[in-house]
């Protein structure tokens, strides 16, 4: 079996890079809730354990925690408040600091092996802190191994056992070093093997979708974006003839959306493409609706009745040709771990939900179809390194990302044709300034948003009440965090002066500079 690391969420916003630092190292890692049974975590078996950062207190009533034995079933690797966590389940202390200490720190490395292995003694080292309470006593049988002004116990380690705790993040960039600690922890104590590649991951599903699907037909719901093309092609490796792909028109879609689709898929893939003209089904089933959430689970139940009733369809053909196997048990989505992570906590506790995604919050209850989501465990730039491997064109592996829900969530408040077409026309032509600039592989997402308000301008002699377009390009490598693109001031002006001039409707363009987190990446 592959190696494999735990990652237990203890409510850390740096959860998500702990898994990504990990599998840049090549091997696999899965995020989980501390509710997680032992005997749960003995059956999955990993090849080393991380506990999370967290927001809590390990002295705050319902704090998670965590049973000691849980460091007997593999070696231990506790950050921050996941290290506050093992000070206190076996006999440490912590204590508050005080004030919070959040930023840059330096630590002195007082042992080299272990975590340390390649440091020298003695050697300071920036890190980043994020911590209140702090480790004022190591527990019995364990050493301090870095230190700092402020924290005298920055690490620790047990002198026996396999368990290494540290107060800083070392998964961020902000400690230049992070990366060889954590690739210490999985080479020099875990042992792990770096064995997760893109053709590992190919070679693995292939054989799971076989095992899954059997003889059985599949329809898998395409998009046109990178997830759900990369599934197809996955999906198809494995089964072949047995997968239909039906491209849904919803009447959300981009200028020319539906023509560029149907002419990429078939040209790059080769698989059998129904497309379904649904667009006034949605939008009436859209009509009056302006709470985001809601549109997305309206969205998300029609596309599976859309998806219900064209499996019966096709059902009908295989009859009348006579075919065996005409029934379509499986329905195949691009889900990736972002949309599981936003959809639900990570955490199984009450936290609130980001944002429901089409295909996974938003799936109809007592649906037909069982699911398969060979992405689901994968970030997006690691989609698209599959889907490098799978053969398919940069064209399609480096398209920005296009949500399911489509221009239903750019057009912010209700849902009107006129307004779809107006956000269609400015759409494209933000887009065409990018490519035109040279821009748009230098940006990981760009779109427009058409805004539920309307603003007084001049044209000529004559006083305008038009609709105002607001604009997002950010840089990301996941989706999970994102920052602003800093667009040249001729680039910004010349995409403005287009959209006001050409687009009737549209009196004002702004640009969004808000990051994720605060802001999300989509408005809605």
């Amino acid at each position: 079996m592959n190696s494999r690391i735990l990652i237990i969420d203890y409510g850390s916003q740096f959860t998500q890079l702990i898994a990504r630092r990990v599998r840049e190292a090549r091997v696999y890692s899965e995020i989980h809730p501390p509710t997680r049974s032992l005997e749960w975590i003995r059956a999955w078996a990993p090849t080393g354990i991380i506990l999370s950062g967290g927001p809590n207190s390990v002295y705050e009533d319902g704090a998670p925690t965590a049973d000691p034995a849980l460091f007997d079933l593999a070696p231990t690797l506790a950050i921050c408040y996941g290290m506050q966590l093992v000070a206190h389940v076996s006999g440490g202390s912590v204590v508050g600091a005080g004030r919070r200490e959040y930023g840059r720190a330096d630590v002195t490395v007082e042992e080299t092996c272990g975590l340390f292995d390649g440091f020298d003694r003695g050697e300071s080292m920036p890190v980043w802190m994020s911590h209140g309470d702090h480790v004022d006593a190591p527990p019995p049988g364990y050493i301090v191994t870095a230190s700092s002004a402020s924290v005298p116990i920055a690490a620790m380690r047990h002198r026996e056992r396999a368990i290494h705790c540290v107060q800083f993040h070392p998964e961020v960039a902000h400690t230049p070093r992070g990366g060889a600690l954590i690739a210490n922890f999985l080479f020099r104590v875990c042992h792990a093997e770096p064995s997760w590649t893109p053709g590992a991951f190919v070679d693995s599903e292939v054989e799971k979708i076989r095992a899954v699907a059997g003889s059985s037909r599949v329809i898998c719901g395409l998009s046109g974006g990178v997830d759900s093309s990369v599934a197809a092609a996955l999906v198809h490796r494995a089964i072949g003839d047995q997968l239909t792909c039906v491209f849904v028109d919803t009447g959300l879609l981009r200028l020319h959306e539906r023509e560029q689709v149907e002419r990429t898929f078939k040209a790059s893939l080769g698989i059998r493409l129904v497309t379904i003209d649904a667009s006034r089904r949605f939008l009436d089933a859209l009509a009056g609706v302006d709470e985001p959430e809601q549109k997305r689970t309206i969205i998300g139940h029609t596309f599976i009745d859309v998806f219900e009733e064209a499996t019966e369809s096709l059902r009908h053909e295989h009859a009348d040709r006579h075919e065996p196997g005409a029934d379509y048990d499986f329905l195949v989505q691009g889900t990736l771990y972002p949309d599981v992570i936003e959809s639900f906590s990570p955490r199984g506790g009450p936290s609130a939900t980001i944002k429901t995604h089409h295909n996974v919050g938003g799936l109809k209850p007592g649906m037909k179809f069982k699911l398969i989501e060979p992405l689901r465990e994968l970030f997006k730039d690691e989609v698209r390194n599959v889907g490098r491997e799978l053969g398919l064109p940069e064209e399609m592996v480096g398209r920005h990302p296009f949500p399911g829900p489509g221009l239903g969530i750019r057009v912010l408040g209700p849902i009107e044709e006129a307004s779809l077409d107006v956000l269609r026309r400015a759409d494209a032509i933000y887009l065409e300034e990018i490519r035109n600039a040279g821009l748009y592989n230098e940006i990981w997402q760009a779109f427009a948003v058409l805004l539920p308000v309307r603003s007084v301008g001049v044209m000529g002699d004559y006083r305008t009440y038009e609709n105002v377009v607001a604009l997002r390009a950010v840089t990301s490598t996941d989706g999970m965090t994102a920052d602003w693109f800093p667009f040249p001031h001729d680039v910004l002006a010349r995409i403005s002066n287009r959209i006001i001039n050409q687009v009737r409707g549209v009196n004002r363009v702004v640009y969004d500079v808000s990051s994720k987190p605060p802001a999300t990446i989509e408005w809605e």
